[in-house]
């Protein structure tokens, strides 16, 4: 397995990558504000600007240091056909999850994503398969990427992309913010993937995690906010 940067990706790959990354991928991530809401109702997150700054601090503290080295390593686990090393970067980044709501997204998601992949007949570990214990979606999206010979780049690109996109339809809900705004604020964001990525490639396993405490405070207080659209 490599994460050239400059690995080549067919057509059959880019169209899987596009699959893999549309809003349209049945697991859930439309469902989940990841704290955002709590954040939203307690002032902390009032307009477009606010917005900005507590997503891009995400995918330089989370995205960059923790989910990005983790798909890389199990990419490189799935690749060498290691099931022992690949549940270890699943342990790894379901451990980094600082609250249980954080958790739950990962593995709601990533339960949606067996479920799909059985039925796209994409080879997954005896863990996931047989339903052995929690399976992180970020983990669990190496094997597809794997097998549709996606390169780590191109598919850190579109993981990160989706959980962008996820992010700002949940801020157009609760800021909230009007279509254009939102747009406006893909567009700009968009523009730090490139250097998250660069990051990630750099971390070792020993760097993997962070810590945001806020994002954690909102996530935690989620469930016992009053009214809730999101699940956290």
């Amino acid at each position: 397995m490599t994460t050239d940067n400059h690995a080549a990706l067919t057509t059959p790959g880019l169209l899987r990558l596009l699959q893999l990354s549309s809003v349209s991928l049945p697991v859930g991530g439309y469902a989940f504000s990841q704290g955002l809401e709590y954040a939203v109702e307690k002032g902390w997150v009032s307009n477009m600007a606010k917005t900005r700054d507590w997503i891009a601090l995400q995918l330089h503290e989370t995205q960059a240091l923790i989910d990005l080295p983790v798909l890389k390593g199990a990419m490189q686990a799935v690749s060498a056909a290691d099931e022992k090393a690949w549940q270890g970067w699943n342990d790894l980044i379901l451990a980094s999850r600082e609250t249980s709501e954080l958790r739950l997204t990962d593995t709601a998601m990533g339960e949606a994503l067996v479920r799909l992949l059985k039925q796209l007949d994409v080879t997954l570990p005896r863990y996931a398969s047989e339903a052995e214990g929690d399976v992180s979606f970020v983990a669990l999206y190496a094997y597809p990427a794997v097998q549709w010979q996606i390169p780590f780049t191109a598919a850190a690109t579109g993981l990160t992309f989706a959980w962008l996109e996820n992010q700002i339809a949940a801020a157009t809900k609760l800021v909230p913010l009007g279509q254009t705004q939102a747009q406006q604020l893909l567009s700009d964001l968009q523009t730090l993937i490139p250097a998250t990525i660069r990051t990630a490639e750099d971390v070792d396993e020993a760097e993997i995690g962070g810590s945001l405490p806020a994002l954690a405070i909102a996530s935690a207080k989620h469930e016992t906010q009053y009214t809730r659209l999101f699940r956290s």
